[in-house]
């Protein structure tokens, strides 16, 4: 129980990381498009994890090392999936959609085990959900044409989610991260030169976010994520996933001044009160496969 607490904890941390660095990523890629963005980024954060992976490589092995790529090339999807999705639909629906993920993980986990989530647990899906759409929504509650591909999106975060639940207990957790990292910079570099890229300007700004992110948001982050997913399920990282919009709104608030309207405060709310039924809705499920 307390292992779970503190990896839950831990898992909410780097959501607060990726929530906090939203604000900053959106101003740099405006200046370098989000595929460069992602290759050096991704490459810095691989090259910050080599003296770890050198100083553990009796670990490496050749079904970890696999293992970390197929990682790095399902997230390298949900990443251009929202890219390209992005370009055809709105930010808030983007968000929305993106956090559906929350959805589909405890999905896949009934469709490979063939049981249902405990009850208080589809609650808390359940609150996270609305308050997601509260939260990312606008008024109109109209999709785009954008809206299926950003789909994609969190189908392919969800399916990082559920393997990396699966192949943390097994692997090193730093062999995993570095594997992963390591894919989504080399196929993020392929993707720049195929598809049409918007002017390219290696501003200080734009160094400044890569720089920033690279660390604390990629080769930490993911790390932890892989470490303490072999203490938690699949079920509840997503749920704790789904407060980066959340925890983005808060930092937008306190750098930039953005005030959330009472709509979007009241969805916030459902997205916490999500994660702590789940959190203290009892200890792991067992509807759930052992991680």
């Amino acid at each position: 129980m307390i292992q779970r607490r503190w990896a839950n904890l831990s898992l909410l941390a780097v959501t607060a990381v990726w929530g906090a660095t939203f604000i900053v990523v959106k101003r740099a890629t405006e200046d370098l498009p989000p595929f460069p963005f992602l290759s050096i980024r991704f490459a810095i954060a691989f090259l910050t994890l080599l003296p770890f992976v050198w100083i553990q490589r009796n670990y490496l092995t050749r079904t970890g090392i696999w293992k970390g790529l197929g990682l790095g090339c399902i997230l390298f999807g949900g990443y251009a999936t929202q890219t390209i999705g992005m370009q055809y639909t709105t930010a808030s629906n983007a968000g929305f959609i993106t956090g559906l993920s929350v959805v589909l993980v405890p999905a896949l986990v009934v469709l490979t085990t063939q049981r249902l989530p405990r009850p208080t647990l589809i609650l808390g899906i359940i609150s996270a959900t609305l308050g997601l759409a509260l939260l990312s929504l606008g008024d109109d509650l109209r999709f785009n044409q954008g809206d299926l591909i950003v789909l994609f999106c969190a189908f392919f975060f969800a399916l990082h989610i559920f393997f990396v639940g699966h192949y943390a207990p097994t692997e090193n957790a730093t062999v995993l991260a570095a594997g992963q990292i390591l894919a989504v910079s080399i196929l993020s570099g392929i993707s720049s030169f195929i598809f049409p890229q918007a002017s390219i300007h290696f501003s200080s700004y734009a160094w400044f976010g890569i720089l920033l992110t690279a660390i604390p948001a990629t080769s930490l982050a993911f790390f932890i994520q892989t470490k303490m997913q072999q203490f938690t399920t699949p079920t509840q990282t997503a749920l704790i996933c789904s407060a980066e919009p959340v925890f983005s709104a808060l930092f937008a608030f306190l750098l930039a001044g953005e005030i959330l309207p009472l709509r979007g405060l009241a969805g916030a709310t459902l997205v916490l009160i999500g994660m702590l039924i789940a959190e203290f809705s009892g200890p792991r499920e067992t509807s759930e496969p052992s991680e």
